[in-house]
């Protein structure tokens, strides 16, 4: 969606100096983008990891919670991490993201992602045996597994799209 407010403050926001220097400082981007792939590789492989454990394809010798308790750290740790090196990648090219199409799905993906996330770790807090429970719950726990994985795996695509389109 392109509004010309939108354009403004992408205008605007290309014209201030950390752009400038986001832009002209050979090092910045290839480092902010290493630091960017490093914290979607830990919050993937935690999301995965935890999914297929959710199906019971993976440890279910282990108690959900304590599996959870393992990967969910990481995924809130690299969460801000994402945040900051996708923000300073924002600010050095605002037209080719925040005008972006793909970018726009991107950003409603993560933000549907996180609240799946949530929505997984909630009912573990009431209730740790709450999605090995009833036979209902466990077609539940498959379903947002899916949905879950579906998510994180389109953001992953959308950020290379973003490129291209």
């Amino acid at each position: 969606m392109r509004t010309k407010a939108l354009h403004d403050f992408c205008t605007w926001l290309e014209s201030t100096s950390m752009s400038h220097t986001i832009q002209t400082v050979d090092w910045i981007v290839p480092a902010v983008q290493t630091l960017h792939i490093l914290a979607i590789a830990a919050v993937m492989s935690s999301v995965l990891m935890i999914n297929l454990r959710l199906v019971g394809a993976l440890g279910r010798d282990q108690p959900l919670p304590r599996f959870s308790a393992r990967f969910l750290p990481i995924i809130w740790w690299a969460l801000p991490v994402l945040l900051v090196t996708g923000a300073i990648m924002v600010i050095g090219e605002p037209m080719r993201s925040l005008e972006n199409v793909v970018f726009q799905l991107k950003m409603c993906l993560v933000l549907a992602a996180i609240t799946i996330t949530l929505g997984f770790q909630a009912p573990l807090k009431r209730n740790p045996a709450f999605w090995d429970g009833s036979a209902g719950r466990r077609g539940g726990a498959l379903t947002l597994a899916v949905v879950s994985l579906a998510l994180w795996v389109s953001i992953v695509f959308a950020g290379r799209w973003i490129a291209y389109y």
